[in-house]
């Protein structure tokens, strides 16, 4: 094997993309996932690791990610979150290779009043983020030579995400009713691809020893999940016609809109140290909309 990093979950929404940036960027990155690898299975991580080129890096953007149903099933989300980030800890660290593993706003209960910064205490409110959290103690307590990255409001041209959701529910329905009380940074995997293309860089290059930590990364600016999809169908209706559209969404109280598993009021992070460390500021999370939903509505990517 001719390849010095492993990106781990790579038919994920942030892994095909995070894949293509590594090659587009001209390093040589491996695509692995299930059933070839199984985080929850350590055996499974030996020897694809072990034949990474010097000096090595591991992507770890597997996770479980399905917030309500982790409520009744915590045994898978502890498995993949916190047991799956264990093992690839352990193997990093026989192996000699670096670990950059993505986490989430969802470590916070949502109380502040302003952005979360990397060092803020943390106290998550459901299964999803207490077992996240767990992951990113397990790598903390195993690897020195680690970076985690903490994003929000992930979205994508791959796999299912709430803009392809809105997108879709435009196309169907006259009226949407979407929540105008929680608080986060929608972001692009493609801004978030190119922000770990920048830290790999920086790690291969041997330059990364005051790196090593934890860092935020969101698009930047604050949004409702109302003014997210009110963004998503505003950019739609310039190359398709929504039923409901901008007008026809509607916004609701979390009162209104019962989920399994409470969700953080309040998830904005403040990407400044990852600004300062890097020299790469998060584009409005606008933006990314704009881009995301173009390329979905024109073909570019399934």
């Amino acid at each position: 094997m001719n390849s010095n990093i492993a990106v781990i979950g790579s038919r994920g929404m942030l892994g095909a993309e995070l894949f293509d940036a590594l090659n587009r960027a001209g390093l040589k990155a491996i695509a692995l996932a299930r059933p070839q690898m199984d985080i929850t299975r350590p055996e499974t991580l030996r020897g694809p690791l072990a034949e990474l080129a010097s000096p090595g890096l591991v992507i770890n953007c597997a996770a479980y990610t399905a917030v309500d149903k982790a409520e009744t099933d915590p045994e898978s989300a502890f498995a993949v979150n916190r047991e799956g980030p264990a093992n690839l800890a352990d193997e990093c660290r026989r192996v000699g290779l670096s670990l950059i593993h993505i986490s989430t706003d969802y470590v916070f209960n949502g109380k502040s009043t302003r952005p979360y910064g990397e060092q803020d205490p943390v106290n998550p409110i459901n299964i999803y983020g207490k077992s996240k959290l767990q992951g990113e103690e397990a790598i903390r307590s195993r690897l020195a030579e680690h970076i985690i990255v903490r994003t929000s409001w992930l979205y994508g041209t791959r796999g299912r995400n709430f803009v392809k959701t809105i997108l879709k529910l435009g196309l169907e329905r006259d009226e949407l009713s979407v929540v105008c009380d929680q608080y986060g940074c929608p972001t692009w995997t493609y801004d978030l691809a190119a922000c770990i293309v920048r830290l790999s860089e920086r790690i291969l290059e041997g330059s990364a020893d005051a790196l090593w930590g934890t860092y935020h990364f969101c698009g930047k600016g604050t949004a409702t999940w109302f003014e997210f999809a009110s963004a998503v169908l505003a950019e739609a209706q310039r190359y398709q016609s929504c039923r409901g559209g901008v007008a026809g969404v509607l916004p609701v109280a979390t009162s209104q809109y019962p989920t399994a598993a409470a969700r953080p009021v309040y998830s904005v992070l403040d990407c400044s140290k990852i600004e300062t460390a890097l020299g790469v500021s998060p584009p409005d999370w606008r933006q990314g909309v704009e881009h995301c939903v173009r390329q979905l509505l024109e073909g570019h990517r399934a």
